[in-house]
């Protein structure tokens, strides 16, 4: 996979999360995904992903950094949202807040198949 194919497919994989099209997640992820280091498979990254949605309904991703080195792709992404109630262990209770969070991801072919994310909860924390 090239570099150029990689972040095509990566921006396409935000595109399906911004709209909240989990019918086409599987497109983009593998079947058997992990996340921070756990086996969780597609079922359970989608239910993490709609979870993140219904707690914040205004969640989009935005990429601020992209760097590519397949198969390897990493981002940080921008967050500018209004959680409804706690996030992260936080009492937000529908606070607008701006945090990034630094996402590493391994590609097996034009799939996601590892996920690993740390969000700045010390910018949110500033914030409140």
């Amino acid at each position: 996979m090239s570099e150029l194919d990689l972040s095509t497919i990566y921006r396409r994989y935000l595109d399906c999360l911004n709209k909240r099209d989990w019918a086409s997640l599987g497109q983009f992820v593998e079947d058997d995904v992990g996340h921070n280091g756990r086996p969780i498979g597609l079922s359970g990254y989608r239910d993490m992903l709609e979870k993140d949605v219904f707690d914040i309904p205004d969640l989009r991703f935005e990429i601020e950094l992209l760097a590519n080195q397949p198969p390897v792709l990493a981002s940080r992404l921008r967050f500018d949202c209004t959680p409804r109630h706690n996030f992260l262990g936080l009492r937000i209770d529908g606070k607008r807040i701006a945090f990034a969070e630094n996402v590493f991801y391994l590609f097996r072919g034009a799939k996601i198949a590892q996920v690993w994310s740390v969000i700045d909860k010390a910018a949110i924390e500033a914030q409140l």
